[in-house]
């Protein structure tokens, strides 16, 4: 049996959880996430809580079982408490700001790098070298973070680029003299 799978799922007071066939809505204070799971798997509210259960003990299913859970468990805490993602912008000349609902960073490179922000995703930038990504869906967040850090990733050498507040980046020694023959 799955170890995350079997746990039941705890309903907050004011989120709704909805199960239309392998559909799932879930309500909350924040907003309103609709998700299509796997048509195999057997989900159901009892109570206050979300069970999900798996008809066999075939391979798929197994599998199946804890990623299903997780995804509503990561839909109910989605839309009571939100989902966020801090980047921090470290460099000489490194900044960024928000210019009509667009990202607009300077990177080092002769342009400019703006992001037009998705639906779903909210962009805040409070300081030069700060940016804030927040949201209700999970994947959604850590898929906007990733794309903006993949715009300038730090390096090793001087720490320089995009990376996650708390991220350690290993550093690397630069070229040594070296011997002359």
């Amino acid at each position: 049996m799955s170890r995350i799978g079997r746990m039941p799922i705890a309903i907050p007071a004011g989120v709704t959880v909805e199960i239309n066939g392998n559909v799932v809505t879930v309500k909350g204070s924040k907003g309103e996430l609709t998700k299509a799971m796997h048509p195999d798997m057997h989900i159901e509210v009892n109570g206050n809580e979300v069970i999900v259960t798996r008809p066999s003990e075939n391979k798929l299913h197994k599998s199946l079982h804890g990623l299903t859970r997780t995804l509503v468990n990561n839909m109910i805490v989605g839309v009571n408490e939100g989902y966020k993602k801090e980047l921090d912008v470290i460099g000489v000349g490194y900044r960024v700001a928000m210019e009509n609902g667009k990202l607009v960073m300077n990177l080092g490179f002769s342009h400019q790098v703006i992001v037009e922000a998705v639906e779903g995703i909210k962009i805040e930038a409070p300081t030069p070298n700060k940016i804030i990504i927040s949201g209700l869906d999970k994947q959604l967040v850590g898929q906007f973070a990733a794309d903006v850090r993949k715009k300038r990733p730090p390096e090793p050498y001087k720490g320089k680029g995009i990376r996650y507040t708390g991220e350690v980046v290993r550093r690397k020694e630069g070229k040594t003299g070296g011997k002359k023959k």
